[in-house]
């Protein structure tokens, strides 16, 4: 699986490539432009000098993904046509600036009339976050692959919760975590959505390891006879199994009670 990212210079492709490759880590191979056109000698950024690049960014590409991995191409990739000869998987289109300090790429950029995410403003680390997610989902995540089913209420992530998830990690790679859509209430102060979105801040770094969905609120699991899985409990130290989501949510009201936050 291939992954573009493209836009104007300046506008921030490889800031989000690398922050995609420090949470992906070595399920990625990173492509940036400048590195490439350096270990080339090329910087002829002429017509011809520019599908030269595009060609040697697409067979980088090809011999990553031949080795396994996810491969990200981050760099300008002015034209449609050699878009569409690139094949991406997923296309990010970064539409932070209408024009560059080079003129001669503003005239020769072609924008897109479609990509599968869109940067429209430099957010820090939030969109980054969440095309790591959607290259996790789309690119990394084996729906057929051997994996732990992990249920709760998360109100909020604790320590706890992280050794848990830690360990049904290691049972077979990957984790199908799903949230109960609870009513909200003072157990349970947080919606299933903002759940969610925490646990997308929390582990991003398990992006394409871990499938997060909403489910209904589960109070029972049954099984018949040789269902082919097992359901454990899990026993951790003491100070693990103390640790109490209760008292996470009272501990936090009071400083924001306190500083008025």
């Amino acid at each position: 699986m291939r992954v573009l990212i493209y836009g104007l210079p300046e506008a921030g492709k490889t800031y989000i490539a690398q922050r995609l490759s420090d949470y992906l880590g070595d399920k990625v191979a990173w492509f940036n432009a400048d590195r490439v056109r350096e270990e080339a000698n090329d910087w002829d950024f002429s017509n011809e000098g520019r599908l030269r690049q595009n060609t040697r960014m697409r067979m980088l590409c090809t011999e990553a993904e031949e080795s396994g991995k996810v491969a990200i191409a981050d760099f300008v990739a002015p034209f449609e046509s050699a878009r569409l000869e690139f094949n991406a998987d997923l296309e990010i289109f970064v539409d932070t600036i209408k024009e560059s300090r080079y003129e001669d790429t503003n005239k020769v950029f072609e924008r897109p009339a479609h990509a599968d995410y869109i940067v429209t403003e430099q957010r820090g680390d939030k969109d980054a976050k969440a095309i790591a997610w959607l290259i996790g989902n789309t690119c990394i995540w084996n729906n057929r692959a051997p994996s732990t089913q992990m249920l709760g209420r998360f109100q909020p992530w604790h320590n706890g919760h992280q050794a848990l998830f830690e360990r049904a990690l290691e049972k077979h790679g990957q984790v199908f975590l799903m949230v109960r859509d609870m009513k909200t209430d003072d157990k349970n102060p947080y919606s299933a959505e903002q759940v969610i979105e925490n646990l997308q801040d929390k582990l991003v770094k398990y992006a394409g390891l871990v499938n997060l969905t909403i489910v209904p609120n589960i109070l029972n699991i049954t099984y018949g006879r040789d269902v082919g899985y097992k359901i454990e409990q899990e026993s951790f130290d003491k100070h693990i199994e103390d640790i109490s989501a209760t008292k996470i949510r009272q501990a936090t009201e009071a400083i924001e009670g306190k500083y008025g936050i």
